[in-house]
């Protein structure tokens, strides 16, 4: 996953209800993998008390580096972690995770019905994954230079915004093109589609100042030169944009937007599989889903209220991530872009 989860910090806590679990005279460990601000204060504490358990808690820097710890110890370093959805086949099919057991989590009739049947999480008749938290990857723009939202990602291509545009240096980029250019699927191109992409990207590469290489770089480009527009990678660069007092706004072009989707997983050599079915019930709160989306802006997938209170509308018009037909071969495709 993208660095965009390593930009938020802790916040103060609150009290909140966890999920009600027997504890044992002797206090237990559950030890998780999170990007930052999956396990913040005001759910972790409450849960650790109730449950006489010490939450040790591991954060995530990138997909392919938590990929390969969890293969080399055989899914025997945690016992739950949060990771996107479109990769969870990745580790099912290695035998890395063990299906969750809807029995045991009392909120799942919280999860909101669009949540509930995620193709890349119900695998072989089982579950594999619950959905917690969401964003996109939108448009981002600078209002003093707009009259008004852009509504196409065609303003990515505007020959008369030429050195005022940044991109995302990164394969997945390359599903913008796909979305301008109208293909059904963004994950899932043929090869004559993936050219085109590559076309118009080439094509698009004239008009920019530069590609950026991750959140704080994206803000820092934009805040900096008179950026008037960009690929985002997630809702916090407004954010940030904000605190540097740059008039930005988000919006979801007409063509639509990717984006990520992240589940709670339960490890394949989990020591409790009840306490972790446990924790994965205490995220599921209301009171989670609140902080997820007023104080760091993610959306989540329980709590409506509180996506609608925080403008967190538009998950129906994004196209949630999905195993792309050839990761190799877009990383070549890609590198073959930046050197055209």
């Amino acid at each position: 996953m993208m660095n965009r989860r390593q930009f938020l910090g802790s916040t103060a806590g609150f009290a909140l209800l966890a999920s009600p679990f027997v504890a044992r005279a002797a206090q237990r460990e559950l030890r998780i993998a999170v990007w930052q601000g999956y396990a913040e204060p005001e759910w972790v504490k409450p849960f650790e008390e109730a449950n006489n358990v010490k939450v040790n808690i591991t954060y995530l820097t990138s997909d392919e580096e938590f990929f390969a710890k969890m293969r080399g110890s055989q899914g025997a370093g945690f016992d739950a972690f949060s990771i996107n959805t479109s990769l969870v086949p990745r580790y099912q099919k290695l035998g890395l995770v063990k299906p969750i057991d809807p029995t045991k989590v009392a909120r799942m009739d919280r999860l909101s019905p669009v949540y509930k049947n995620v193709t890349d999480l119900n695998i072989d008749s089982q579950l594999w994954g619950i959905p917690f938290a969401w964003g996109s990857q939108p448009l981002i723009y600078d209002t003093a230079q707009f009259d008004k939202a852009p509504d196409s990602w065609h303003v990515m291509w505007d020959e008369g915004n030429a050195g005022q545009l940044i991109n995302f240096d990164d394969p997945g980029t390359i599903t913008l093109a796909a979305l301008l250019l109208g293909f059904p699927n963004p994950y899932k191109l043929e090869p004559d589609q993936l050219q085109a992409c590559k076309a118009k990207l080439i094509e698009q590469k004239k008009l920019l100042m530069t590609y950026y290489t991750g959140f704080d770089d994206g803000v820092k480009i934009f805040a900096e030169n008179k950026i008037k527009a960009m690929l985002s990678i997630g809702e916090l660069q407004l954010v940030n944009l904000k605190k540097l007092g740059v008039d930005a706004m988000l919006t979801i072009p007409k063509e639509g937007a990717t984006g990520w989707l992240d589940c709670w997983v339960v490890c394949n050599g989990v020591k409790d599989v009840d306490l972790a079915h446990a924790w994965i019930n205490n995220c599921m709160a209301d009171e989670v889903g609140t902080v997820l989306s007023t104080k760091l802006k993610y959306g989540n997938t329980t709590n409506q209220k509180a996506n609608e209170d925080n403008g967190l509308t538009y998950a129906d018009k994004l196209f949630f991530a999905q195993q792309a037909e050839n990761q190799e071969a877009r990383t070549a495709l890609w590198n073959e872009i930046k050197a055209a």
